[in-house]
């Protein structure tokens, strides 16, 4: 009767919030071990959720809006369907309600298409929920440096330990020292302002923090001007390095007769006087007459 009863439960359906554990009287031996397969295989169970009960949780992980890329992906699964369940938690304050883990993009689409959310269930607590976000976050390619940055960040900020968050990232304690130098150096709100910058890596948004460290935060988030991420990453960059110098003028030297004799580069700083060929010569000469040439400067010009 007893292995009647088991078996029965794995035809059941996943059971709502706070799906039991084996019972009891059957944690022990071979039956025990027959219990734990049957909870296993619930745990791996799909379930169909309407959209609409479902709440987000975790951290924001995206700094751009993708309205492009969530219209293909809705295009993409009303033709196909969808391929990958998302996963999901009951809500912790809503009886009847479910938390999205990871899949948000995919549960906005369904939303969109109004068709239910295929979906694993799992029990867990906040903790867990984050890490399974990181680790989920860490396998995707579409996230820039920055956005995995910023979500080690507000882990440290929620108290995760290093190694938490490296095993959540699959990132090693070097890479997230780094990101956190970016996001210690930039304000929240300058990264945002800023957005995904998917074009500018690492070592890019490294020199943008080392040229920003004491500038006021409104003024960078202000320079982050353009029409996408890429291009306000440039103008908020580009505020903090120096103008370059112009290129020197050319102008031409030649003598009284008219034949060439060299070149002067002008530029602000200075005036380089180049002599050459016909004007070897005369560049000994000047040389030795520049005083007598200096005095009669200050002369005439006072």
């Amino acid at each position: 009767m007893a292995r009647k009863d088991l078996l029965k439960g794995l035809m059941e359906a996943p059971a709502a919030k706070g799906d039991p554990a084996p019972l009891p009287r059957y944690d022990r031996g071979a039956i025990g071990a027959v219990s734990k397969s049957i909870s296993d295989l619930r745990n791996r169970a799909i379930i169909d959720v309407l959209p609409e009960l479902i709440d987000p949780a975790g951290l924001p992980d995206r700094l751009d809006e993708d309205a492009e890329g969530l219209a293909a992906l809705v295009a993409s699964i009303r033709d196909y369907g969808q391929q990958v369940p998302v996963l999901l938690r009951h809500s912790p304050n809503h009886e009847g309600r479910y938390e999205v883990v990871y899949g948000r993009r995919r549960v906005a689409a369904l939303r969109a298409l109004g068709q239910p959310v295929k979906a694993m269930l799992r029990d867990l607590n906040d903790r867990d929920l984050i890490v399974a976000q990181g680790q989920e976050n860490s396998a995707r390619k579409d996230l820039s440096f920055i956005e995995k940055a910023n979500f080690a960040a507000q882990m440290v900020r929620m108290g995760f330990d290093r190694k938490v968050i490296c095993d959540a990232l699959s990132i090693d304690k070097t890479v997230i020292s780094r990101m956190l130098t970016v996001t210690d150096a930039l304000a929240e709100g300058v990264i945002r302002a800023i957005g995904a910058a998917p074009a500018a890596g690492r070592d890019r948004w490294l020199t943008l923090a080392r040229l920003a460290a004491g500038r006021p935060a409104r003024e960078l988030a202000a320079a982050a001007t353009g029409p996408d991420s890429d291009a306000r990453f440039e103008s908020v960059l580009a505020s903090l390095q120096a103008p370059k110098a112009p290129a020197p003028r050319a102008r031409p030297l030649a003598g009284a007769d008219g034949r060439a004799l060299g070149n002067a580069r002008i530029s602000n700083e200075k005036t380089v006087i180049e002599l050459a060929g016909e004007g070897r010569a005369f560049a000994d000469w000047l040389v030795d007459h520049i005083p007598e040439l200096h005095r009669d400067w200050q002369q005439n010009n006072g």
